[in-house]
């Protein structure tokens, strides 16, 4: 099910998200995404229009999840530390934040529309507390 959809404007080329956590250093020198146990940085088009991020939770439904054809750049366990989800630029101009719900570890998968300088759609899919 989607839960959110923001548009976020970035003056440097990096979406981050994770959690509320204070955001660590991560350097993406060639990768499209790079991650730690608490965010992934994901590189995308700054600058010249907002970035078009959706995010989808438990359960996903046929057909009105994430899209099929964007590439996954990251996918694995992510630990949020109050339950609650930060989307934002690196510079913290922008933040979106949405409880997902209990604190813990949830795997995550990003996927985007083209990976590298040109990404301006990224789907973010939460799955459920992992044990």
């Amino acid at each position: 099910m989607q839960a959110a959809g923001v548009e976020v404007y970035v003056n440097h080329p990096v979406l981050a998200l994770g959690s509320t956590d204070w955001l660590p250093v991560l350097e993406l020198r060639e990768e499209a995404a790079v991650a730690c146990d608490t965010h992934v940085v994901v590189r995308v088009k700054a600058q010249i229009q907002l970035v078009k991020v959706r995010l989808f939770v438990e359960p996903l439904d046929e057909g009105t999840g994430p899209n099929p054809s964007f590439t996954t750049v990251f996918e694995g366990p992510l630990a949020l530390a109050d339950g609650r989800l930060v989307i934002g630029d690196v510079m913290g101009e922008t933040r979106f934040v949405k409880l997902i719900g209990e604190s813990g570890r949830r795997w995550v998968r990003v996927a985007v529309n083209e990976p590298g300088w040109n990404a301006a759609a990224v789907d973010i899919a939460v799955g459920p507390k992992l044990q």
